[in-house]
């Protein structure tokens, strides 16, 4: 039996140009430097520098509105406007719109941070050593078989087989085991471990032994399991010391660090400090907000290339090759002239949005108490600006602010809502932030469960349940009470 269904289906498809702009807007500071370095490579036509250094009429977009790509069809030479690409639009009016920043400006940048990576650091090490080149072979295999905690999470006999098979390195247990021992000398300590245990150890023993060390790495090598449970009063009795020489040794254990690769600088990656794209300062008693001027570039369509239409102009005989070549220096122009609108609307959507979320949380901004945060959704920014809600989740997500009271990521702002006892919508932040202060005047020696910790918001005016505080509590990641436990 044939059926008939009417399927209605509202979509909406999105330019070329305009996704290209939405992947400008969600670019931060550098990542957008380097996408502007490559546009300037690929387009001729584009180009920066002083503005000084050229006539200065306003870039008026209004007069240019052909955008739209060939799609298969070759335009004519004789159709195209010659006027319309020999108007002197150099310096874009952007320049002196929203960004707010001039030369004088502090541009307090954080400088990029370059390093070798955590495995290469491993591997220079090794040279401090004497091996044969048996011996730095498997170690090198050795160094390349740690995880980016530091731990190599493979059985020696499993690694014996993986060097045979895939290196070609012909060896034993015992020698591997040898060479173990080498590569647990290298910075940091407690690299090349084979778990947390192992970790703890090799970095009590690069220790100065003391009376609380060695009761700390006799604790670690035969209690461990007590240890990791907290189970203070069993390890009192059985090692039979005081508690003062047992907190002493707790607190050398936990100065240790259980992921020795994963504090590395260089972990794997180029170290990049962050830049802010905007920032925020109190003056006489009023924020301002600044763009950062990197954000602002100077750009300008080609002289030479104008100059090339405008020949094209003045020809009277107009041969095959320059018709060819008038179709590429349009092609050229459009895109120049279409980056340089971009970042003017690239511009003006940071600014407007960030704008709009420093008035949203003034009280924050002025004061720096992070209790003052109000809840805020995306939608509430949205409306207030105009702007779709992906827009604003573009900016927001991959953006940072620098505050009198550090620089922060911009999504951080954002918080959902709960109701107070008296009814009023309250940010979950606040909330956070008013568990973390009570978490940590806490009497560590008897740490509050949940349910108390639940107990003491609902008298301070906020009824969570125990769910929602332990939800929190492992967003802010503090753990259990078990866990905060002090002797």
């Amino acid at each position: 039996m044939l059926k008939q269904f009417l399927n209605l289906k509202l979509s909406q498809k999105l330019s070329p140009q305009q996704i290209q702009l939405m992947k400008l807007i969600q670019l931060p500071t550098q990542a957008f430097e380097q996408r502007l370095k490559e546009e300037m490579n690929e387009n001729p036509a584009l180009e920066g520098g002083n503005e000084d250094e050229y006539e200065k009429d306003e870039f008026e977009s209004e007069e240019y509105d052909d955008y739209d790509e060939f799609e298969g069809d070759r335009i004519e030479a004789e159709d195209i406007n010659i006027d319309e690409y020999l108007s002197n639009d150099e310096t874009p009016d952007y320049k002196t719109q929203v960004n707010n920043y001039s030369d004088d400006d502090d541009d307090r940048e954080s400088p990029l941070a370059a390093s070798v990576s955590f495995h290469q650091d491993l591997i220079n090490q090794l040279n401090t050593f004497i091996l044969n080149d048996a011996e730095r072979e498997i170690a090198e295999f050795l160094v390349g078989s740690i995880d980016d905690m530091g731990y190599i999470r493979r059985s020696v006999p499993d690694m014996v087989d993986d060097m045979a098979f895939t290196q070609g390195i012909y060896t034993d247990e015992k020698t591997v085991e040898k060479i173990l021992h080498i590569v647990h000398e290298l910075e940091p300590s407690g690299v090349g471990a084979r778990d947390l245990q192992e970790c703890l150890l090799l970095q009590l023993k690069h220790k100065t032994p003391t009376e609380s060390v060695e009761l700390a790495t006799d604790i670690i090598e035969n209690q461990f399991e007590a240890f990791t449970k907290k189970h203070y009063d069993k390890l009192l009795q059985k090692y039979g010391v005081s508690s003062e020489l047992l907190k002493k040794a707790i607190t050398e254990i936990e100065k240790l660090n259980p992921k020795p690769g994963g504090s590395f600088a260089g972990n794997n990656k180029i170290t990049e400090n962050v830049v802010p794209d905007f920032a925020i300062r109190i003056v006489d008693g009023e924020l301002e907000l600044t763009l950062n001027g990197r954000n602002a570039p100077t750009l300008h369509v080609s002289k030479d290339y104008q100059e090339m239409m405008q020949t094209y102009k003045d020809s009277r005989d107009k041969s095959n090759a320059q018709k060819d070549a008038v179709q590429f220096i349009k092609q050229k122009l459009d895109s120049a002239k279409w980056f340089i609108d971009a970042i003017k609307q690239r511009q003006e959507t940071l600014f407007v949005t960030m704008n709009a979320i420093m008035h949203y949380q003034q009280e924050f901004f002025l004061e720096g108490d992070e209790t003052k945060l109000k809840p805020m959704i995306l939608k509430d920014i949205a409306d207030m600006v105009g702007l779709d809600i992906s827009t604003v989740s573009r900016v927001a997500n991959s953006k940072y602010v620098e505050t009198p009271y550090g620089t922060k990521l911009i999504k951080e702002f954002f918080s959902e809502a709960m109701k107070n006892d008296q009814g009023e919508d309250v940010s979950t932040l606040e909330i956070k932030k008013i568990l973390q202060n009570v978490i940590e005047e806490e009497d560590k020696q008897k740490p509050l469960p949940d349910d108390q910790l639940a107990d003491i918001l609902k008298e301070k005016g906020y009824p969570i349940a125990r769910r929602t505080i332990a939800k929190y509590r492992e967003q802010l990641d503090i753990p259990v009470a078990r866990m905060r436990k002090k002797i």
